[in-house]
């Protein structure tokens, strides 16, 4: 077995040197904030909405078509989820998965979570279940050595082709 490279990614080290959530200065999370906006959905790139819980493309996306689902209500934990949110919830990744199966046909899709500043969580005071398409080879490794992203359309076309994708609720 051979050794495992490993990539310098210093930017990454504010992460691990800084604690507690970023803040803007702005009441609430980016989500709340967009829901609290006024903004249409088309331009805020919400692709669906239920009753406890929305779909939103994600603005710095790792991939056309990276999508998440979240509450409205602004809750950090799994477990904090009332019980009508967590069904919803999981309902929506769910139709969202298919949505982006449809859309984009990609050879796998990464469902995830990451709960807590530790765990990635960049927006970790409000709980959001990311849903990615993969293709083989999409590594997309500029993120690592450039922190940079390679996409391919727009996020209105994303948008476009998802919503065109979403099924019926509930699926």
């Amino acid at each position: 077995m051979t050794g495992l490279d490993h990539i310098w990614n210093g930017w990454r080290a504010r992460y691990v040197n800084e604690s507690g959530d970023r803040t803007t200065g702005e009441e609430g999370s980016v989500f709340t904030q967009i829901l609290a906006s006024g903004m249409s959905d088309e331009t805020a790139h919400i692709l669906w909405r239920g009753r406890c819980t929305f779909a939103i493309l994600n603005a710095f996306p790792y991939t056309s078509g990276h999508l998440m689902v979240l509450p409205y209500r602004e809750v950090g934990d799994l477990e904090a989820l009332t019980s009508e949110e967590a069904t919803e919830l999981w309902s929506a990744v769910t139709v969202a998965v298919r949505a982006v199966k449809a859309a984009y046909r990609p050879g796998g899709v990464n469902v995830g979570i990451n709960m807590g500043r530790a765990a990635g969580g960049s927006i970790s005071e409000h709980l959001h279940v990311h849903v990615v398409p993969r293709w083989n080879g999409d590594g997309n490794f500029m993120t690592s050595v450039a922190e940079a992203r390679t996409l391919p359309e727009p996020l209105s076309f994303s948008a476009e082709k998802l919503r065109a994708a979403w099924p019926a609720w509930p699926a």
